[in-house]
């Protein structure tokens, strides 16, 4: 499974964007799909999942739950990330991740991953 991350820029605090993660080499409709971000020298984190294969479940860290809305195109094999009210806090590369096999939230659970996008929220 390849994935390809897009969508990050720099935008102004209480700002949207919106990630896409174009998947590949296997159905969407049958992964669960994650997104991860990561500020250098911090630890990768977990930031939103949604399930696959059929009845969709979807989770938020608390840091972005009601900002954020992740969503997918199983037609398309794309997933998205979108994030209002974007605040200088949500300054990281943002990654996908797909293919979970454990913890929904811990990186380790995800044999797949994209190349990762920048986001910079300026205040």
């Amino acid at each position: 499974v390849q994935l390809q991350a897009s969508g990050g820029g720099l935008v102004q605090a209480g700002g949207s964007l919106r990630l896409s993660c174009l998947v590949s080499g296997q159905k969407l409709g049958d992964l669960a799909v994650a997104w991860f971000r990561q500020v250098p020298g911090n630890e990768r984190e977990g930031v939103s999942y949604s399930s696959g294969s059929g009845r969709t479940t979807t989770y938020y860290s608390d840091s972005v739950k009601g900002r954020f809305a992740i969503s997918r195109d199983d037609d398309g094999n794309t997933a998205y990330l979108q994030m209002n009210n974007l605040v200088p806090e949500d300054t990281a590369v943002y990654y996908c991740a797909a293919g979970n096999s454990g913890s929904i939230f811990e990186v380790r659970s995800y044999a797949s991953w994209g190349q990762g996008t920048l986001v910079t929220v300026s205040s």
